[in-house]
């Protein structure tokens, strides 16, 4: 199964990123790190299209099998770095495709926002987010890395993406 991690925070060393990488390294996830930058302001224009960045964003979304998607909770939504992102793309992306939602709150409040935002999010874009959701706050992580009890949580909910992901697989062959 081939499964992408979005670390959607433009912070370079914030926690999103944290739980990202440990989904890359222990699932073998491939890792798409909003934090570099790399990604521009959405404006429509058919220019953008064209940009590497971009073309890079649609085929790594469009060859995943299931996607993770992390973000902080800024206002009560997902962080605009991954809106930012998801604006480039489109059903053709993601259709039918499970997504796991996972949001990362500070001071012991929020995320659940940040959760329905990308839920609805995903829904426009046809994706399947998965029935369970994650909040992690600032005491499930220590120094640079998750605590065994959110490390525990994480294991969860991509057990959850990773039966979701054999449903879908099994539904695709099916059809045809």
């Amino acid at each position: 199964m081939h499964i992408v991690v979005v670390n959607g925070s433009p912070r370079k060393s914030g926690r999103t990123g944290i739980v990202a990488r440990h989904i890359a390294k222990q699932y073998g996830a491939q890792l798409i790190d909003l934090s570099e930058g790399a990604i521009p302001l959405y404006n429509g224009e058919a220019g953008q299209e064209e940009l590497p960045a971009v073309c890079q964003l649609r085929e790594q979304i469009q060859q995943a099998d299931g996607i993770v998607l992390c973000s902080p909770e800024y206002h009560s939504a997902m962080s605009g770095a991954l809106k930012n992102s998801l604006d480039f793309l489109s059903s053709d992306q993601f259709e039918h495709k499970p997504a796991a939602l996972i949001a990362v709150a500070g001071g012991g409040k929020g995320g659940i926002n940040a959760l329905n935002n990308m839920r609805t999010v995903m829904r426009g874009l046809h994706a399947n987010a998965i029935p369970k959701q994650l909040v992690l706050d600032s005491s499930c992580f220590v120094d640079d890395h998750l605590t065994q009890a959110a490390a525990m949580q994480v294991d969860d909910i991509l057990s959850e993406l990773h039966r979701y992901i054999s449903a879908a697989k099994w539904w695709r062959e099916k059809k045809e």
